[in-house]
This record gives structure tokens, sequence and C-alpha cells, in this order.
């Protein structure tokens, strides 16, 4: 039996990347993104090359587009396998200070970049451990790390950090199920974030990924990983 993954920001980017990539192992994907018109055409590109994917808006800031995203896949597959937190926004002025962002800004982050993927994983947690199989990957980064974390750029900063705790927090809460949650760092890609000067292509930047989100019964988690290898905290 197929596999079902749901990705989020899945439109363009590392997030449509995945998608390809496990739509290639014959998984059934759930393209999310918050604009219907480019998640149609994300899922029509795809199938330019022979690769069958479906479409599903989902803004992951909105509660109620989150719980419906949640009854449709209930009702169309009756589980989630994988969930893919991709979503995520760099809301910083790359020269902004601790000493000087707005707290809005901060907010802004949070908002995207951990309680979105901290509502889904409650929602769809359960229909994982439900059916006793799951595999959660945060897209988080090296920006988010404790270890040699360097000044600037404080919402994207924190708010990666405290998706990193999100994933501590639930894989200790789910030891001894088959449900694993990693976090992981996909390196400096060419996306719209990364910029055109980035070091990788989106192939290698979503292999990390793809390797989480299928990982065999009794692998890692609750770790934060960069090219299949962990890194620290």
């Amino acid at each position: 039996m197929s596999k079902i993954a749901l990705v989020t920001g899945a439109n363009r980017g590392l997030g449509l990347e995945t998608c390809r990539q496990l739509a290639q192992q014959q998984i059934t994907v759930i393209l999310t993104c918050r604009n219907k018109e480019k998640g149609e055409q994300a899922v029509q590109k795809l199938a330019q090359q022979g690769l069958k994917v479906q479409f599903h808006p989902l803004d992951v800031t909105d509660p109620q587009s989150c719980q419906e995203t949640y009854d449709f896949v209930v009702k169309t597959y009756g589980r989630l396998d994988i969930l893919v937190n991709n979503a995520g926004i760099f809301p910083d002025d790359k020269m902004s200070s601790a000493l000087d962002i707005q707290v809005d800004i901060l907010r802004e982050a949070m908002e995207t970049n951990l309680y979105a993927p901290f509502r889904l994983c409650q929602l769809f947690i359960p229909l994982m451990l439900k059916n006793n199989y799951g595999r959660i990957v945060n897209l988080s980064s090296g920006m988010g790390q404790l270890t040699g974390m360097n000044g600037g750029c404080p919402g994207y900063r924190t708010s990666k950090t405290a998706l990193n705790a999100l994933t501590c927090l639930l894989a200790d809460e789910l030891k001894g199920k088959n449900v694993l949650i990693n976090s992981l760092c996909p390196g400096w890609v060419k996306t719209d974030m990364g910029g055109a000067g980035a070091s990788r292509e989106l192939p290698e930047g979503a292999d990390t990924i793809v390797w989480l989100a299928t990982l065999p019964d009794g692998s890692a988690s609750g770790g934060f990983f960069r090219d299949r290898e962990i890194i620290p905290w």
C-alpha cells in the first residue's frame, strides 16, 4: 500500500522538489500551499514529468485551514504517514539586530516557523499513532543552532531554534512509538530564500528531507541532521 505524504509550502523550491522525489518513490503526495493557482500549476509541472501529485490548499497560519486539511486527509485516505513541515518565512532584514527588532517580526516568524508545525503535529500525530506509523520532518536551519549561535536575523534564528525544541519535545513524548520526528538543515540551497548565489541545487537540498521522511522502523528520532548526518543542536 502506498504511503501518504503531506508537504507544506510546496508550490516551489525545496517543498516542490520534496514532492517530486517522494512521488518518484511511488508515494501518494499531497502538495499544499496557500495560493490555489500556484499550487495547481506546481502539480501540473510535476504531471508533465509523469508524476501524479494532488493539490490541497493550506494556509499553515490559519487554524481553520489546518483543520480543513486534516478533515480532507481523513476523509480521502483515512491516514497520514509522512508530514513534511517545509513552509517557512525569513521576515528579518538581513542586517537586523536583536537590539532593535520589532517584536511583531518575532511574532510573524513564530507564527509560520513554529506555531504552524506545532498545530499540524497536534492534528496529525494522533492519526499516525492510531495507524502505528508516522514520519515527521521539520525544516530547520543551521542558523537556529545554539552551538555557535551568531547575531543578526533574530526572528528567523529564534523561530528555528524553537522548532528544534519542538522536535525534541515531541520525540521524547513519542518514544517507543513508530512515529519518528526529526529536524534538518538542508544547507544553503538555491531557492527564493537562499538566493541564486547559494551553493546547493534543489535535489541536494531535498535529499535529507526525503531520507528522513522514509526512514525504516526503528530509526533515529529527535535528531538534527544535515547531509544525512547528525549535527549539534
